[in-house]
């Protein structure tokens, strides 16, 4: 077997550059999401302007920002940081904590993705990485 036959093929297009893209589009719900419960705040915690309030307020900047860091090598790293101190807010507000352990799970799932489309690049199995028959 040569080694160009067991290199893969190069991609025209980068499948990680529409994988960040989801990444950032789950971002944009989850600051949607968050931003829903802040009527629940308003009515049930004393309003918006409390701990609370700001809190949902800091979490929907944070994510935000963080869309435009997706690219960076520890956009990952921050997004499950950011999913922890999502989930411990359950003690200050019990909506917040489970909008975080749902969407925790989503991460997961996105992550299990990753690494398998990581997987699949490195073996040359992806559709793009196929040669044409003519």
């Amino acid at each position: 077997m040569t080694e160009a036959a067991s290199t893969p093929a190069p991609l025209k297009k980068d499948p990680m550059k529409a994988f960040r893209g989801i990444m950032a589009g789950t971002l944009i719900l989850e600051v949607i999401v968050v931003a829903l419960a802040l009527p629940v705040i308003a009515k049930l915690h004393g309003g918006v302007g409390t701990l609370v309030g700001w809190t949902a307020f800091g979490f929907i900047a944070v994510f935000i920002a963080m869309c435009a860091f997706v690219r960076r090598p520890w956009a990952i790293a921050a997004v499950v940081a950011l999913h922890v101190l999502l989930i411990a807010t359950w003690f200050l507000l019990p909506a917040l904590g489970v909008i975080g352990v749902i969407f925790g799970l989503v991460w997961a799932y996105l992550l299990w993705l990753r690494k398998d489309l990581l997987k699949r690049m490195a073996e040359g199995r992806l559709p793009a990485q196929q040669q044409q028959q003519s």
